[in-house]
Parts: structure tokens; C-alpha cells; sequence
């Protein structure tokens, strides 16, 4: 434990600008990693790698916009080997902007087409729908019934009463706002107007993807739209809450890993992208209880979550589209809808 925190605080060292610290971690040959992951998320399956292999993973956590902006500040000088987890189209911006090596796993080739980037710049390990999450208690005093539209969330009842992620910083933001754009056809300007109506709901846009889950769960806001591993996560510790999805339909995305380019240990980055899309790792997915549909073909979806989905109008959202639009729509949304009023 005290060589795994040590070689925490020395990546950490590194990735503040020094380069004392980065001698002293590559010596002991691990696999450096920035996960998208929340740290209860990724750590059973770092620590499950580490069992396999003997290779020991440092990590870092940030939400998917941190992580894009730390390796495109570092690509001169890459701090990390592996970009892990995340909405694919993180990934597919990053790509735009070189910060990725190909590499295609023994698993490359079983994976359908929307779960994998045709030169192998990315590969999905999990698939990760979003929801609508309300409050039942919320919903009993207000006599309303779990939002099933879009346009429920407009309701004056929810006014200053829904959290959800902040684009500036959280992949599970995008991932909404090109919701939003899919079910209006990609009419930009409707999916805005709808935008900024919905801001007139917003309590608080959180940092992370899941920031809204705990306060919606005690009732100190009404609900918000989150990845259903965050949804079920805040389910499964008792919190009265209720899961549904829109009848227009809403997104998912493939979550993802990658080989940084110019990685100081490829090698070791490698091995951990075979283990994160293999068969073997995405069944542990269930037996750790974290709520991530399955890429790989030959994992079947949990029964209880597979429940939970089942009758659900559910799109992938399109990482070509995604990510050749991610920064200039981000952009539209800080100008436009975070400080409307």
C-alpha cells in the first residue's frame, strides 16, 4: 500500500510539471493511466489487472474534459500511457487532435463496428446509456409521474430543482447536449431553444457526470439526466429514486480506452487495453456490481440491468459527428445556454 501511494504521489508530481517524480515511477515499469472512471469504478478492475499481470497501474481520475485538455496540453511530453474510459467521443475529439497511438487488441476484431475505431485508435470496453433520474418522493408531493418526455423536464414544477453535468468539464454533459441534437434531427438551433429552457430547471451544473446523483437521491434536488451506472450506483445504496427514458428516445455511449501516443511504456499500456476489451474483464463488469453494458459480444447484459433497459429507446451517439462538432457545440452551450436565465 505505501509503494502504491508513493508512486501515486510521484505521477501526481509529474503531471503538475516536474519531472523529479517521473524517474522514480518509470523504474518500477508500470502502466500510468488517466481514468474517466470514477475511482470505485476503475480500481477493482486496475486491481484485477494487477493480480493478472504484475503490473501495477497508477491512475489519476478526471471528468472526460479534464482528461482530453491534460493529454493535449502533454502530447509533446506524455505523462501517461492509457486513456481509460470515457464517452467515445472524447475520444473521437482527441483523435482530431493526434493524441492517439493504434493499437488493436486480440478482442479488435469481435467487436461490431460501433464499438470500435476502424484503425484502432480506440476501442469501447463497455456501452453506457443515459437516463432521466427523478426523486419519488418529489415526484409524489408535485403529483407527477417519472418524466417519459423530453419536454417533462420543462414542467415549472422542476424549476431550480434539476442537477446535471457541466459540458466545460463532464463527457456524460456532452453526451446530453448531443442527445438533445439527435432527437431534433440536429437542428442546432431547436436543440438550443430547448436548451435554454431547460436551464430555466437547473439548480446546478455539476463537474462530474454523477455530481447530481447524491443530491437527487436526498431529495435536495428533483432529478436530473445521468449514465445509468450513476443512476443504478445511487439506487442500489437505498435511495428512493426512479429511473425512465424519454419516448423520443435518448443516447448512448460506448465507453473507451486508448494507447497514448508517444507513451513512455507502451508495452505495458498494451496489455492493459487486452485485458479492459477481453470477454474476461467486461464478466467482471456484473461480479464488481458496476452497472456498464458489456462491448464485448460474448458478455451477456446483467439480468437486472438488461430489466431496467428493456423497452428503453436507446441511439449510440454518432463519434464520427460527435467528435468533429464536441468543441465548437461545448463552446455554443457556454455562450449560449449556462448563462441564460
Amino acid at each position: 500500500m505505501n509503494l502504491r501511494r508513493s508512486t501515486l504521489v510521484a505521477l501526481a508530481l509529474g503531471l503538475a510539471g516536474g519531472l523529479a517524480g517521473t524517474t522514480a515511477v518509470r523504474a518500477a515499469d508500470p502502466v500510468n493511466v488517466y481514468t474517466i472512471w470514477p475511482e470505485n469504478y476503475a480500481r477493482p478492475m486496475f486491481q484485477e489487472f494487477e493480480k493478472q499481470t504484475g503490473i501495477k497501474v497508477n491512475f489519476l481520475r478526471f471528468s472526460s474534459g479534464e482528461a482530453l485538455a491534460r493529454v493535449i496540453a502533454e502530447k509533446n511530453n506524455p505523462r501517461i500511457d492509457v486513456l481509460f474510459g470515457g464517452p467515445v467521443e472524447t475520444f473521437a475529439a482527441g483523435i482530431k487532435e493526434g493524441i492517439f497511438e493504434p493499437y488493436k487488441s486480440p478482442s479488435f476484431a469481435k467487436l461490431p463496428a460501433r464499438f470500435k475505431q476502424a484503425d484502432g485508435q480506440w476501442t469501447a470496453i463497455a456501452d453506457d446509456p443515459l437516463v432521466f433520474m427523478t426523486n419519488a418522493g418529489f415526484l409524489k408531493e408535485n403529483k407527477l409521474k417519472p418524466p417519459a418526455s423530453w419536454d417533462d423536464l420543462l414542467n415549472p414544477a422542476y424549476k431550480n430543482m434539476l442537477q446535471m453535468a457541466d459540458a466545460r468539464t463532464s463527457g456524460t454533459a456532452v453526451t446530453r447536449i448531443f442527445s438533445v441534437l439527435e432527437v431534433n434531427g440536429r437542428d442546432e438551433d431547436k436543440a438550443f431553444a430547448y436548451l435554454k429552457k431547460l436551464r430555466q430547471n437547473v439548480q446546478v451544473y455539476t463537474k462530474s457526470g454523477g455530481g447530481g446523483t447524491l443530491p437527487t437521491g436526498l431529495g435536495q434536488a428533483a432529478g436530473g439526466i445521468f449514465f445509468i451506472v450513476d443512476a443504478l450506483e445511487t439506487k442500489a445504496k437505498g435511495y428512493d429514486v426512479i429511473i425512465s427514458f424519454p419516448k423520443e428516445g435518448i443516447g448512448t455511449s460506448a465507453e473507451a480506452i486508448a494507447l497514448i501516443k508517444g507513451a513512455k511504456n507502451p508495452e505495458a499500456g498494451k496489455k492493459l487495453i487486452d485485458f479492459a476489451t477481453s470477454a474476461a474483464m467486461q464478466s467482471k463488469l456484473a461480479e464488481f456490481k458496476v452497472n456498464f453494458v458489456p462491448a464485448h459480444p460474448d458478455v451477456q447484459t446483467e439480468a437486472s440491468l438488461a430489466e431496467v433497459l428493456k423497452g428503453a429507446k436507446i441511439f449510440p451517439i454518432d463519434d464520427d459527428y460527435a467528435g468533429a462538432n464536441r468543441k465548437r457545440i461545448v463552446e455554443r452551450w457556454i455562450k449560449e445556454v449556462l448563462p441564460a436565465q
